[in-house]
């Protein structure tokens, strides 16, 4: 079964996105760093990246590029309370699935989750 990695330096929101996550039958684990997702043995098992985008130390989009630039781009669904275009564009560049603000819904990354995985196609649900 496909794994979902939840990385968010906010406890709260990454306990609520694996809760989440969880409750519709999809293994998650959540990471508050993108040093401890890098320091995951195998990332094969992992099928989306769930991502915030403002951390400590190193950002999501930090962690997006190192991982496209080693050959192991993920779909990456950025989720972050600060937007901004520039921001959105970049992410978006580097092969994001989406970019959601928060707060957003639960079907709203629920469907992108899907999308990540394949269940359902990019028509059913517009980039945010």
């Amino acid at each position: 079964m496909p794994l979902i990695a939840i990385i968010d330096d906010d406890e709260g929101m990454r306990l609520a996105l694996q809760s989440l996550i969880r409750s519709v039958g999809l293994p998650a684990r959540a990471f508050d760093s993108a040093a401890d997702f890098l320091a995951l043995a195998n990332r094969s098992c992992v099928a989306c990246l769930i991502l915030d985008v403002n951390m400590p130390t190193m950002s999501g989009l930090a962690l997006h590029r190192e991982l496209v630039e080693s050959g192991q781009a993920l779909p990456t669904i950025f989720i972050t309370a600060n937007p901004n275009d520039a921001t959105r564009g970049e992410a978006m560049r580097q092969g994001a699935l989406c970019y959601l603000s928060k707060p957003f819904t639960e079907d709203m990354l629920l469907d992108w989750v899907n999308v990540a995985l394949g269940r359902s196609g990019p028509a059913g649900v517009t980039p945010s």
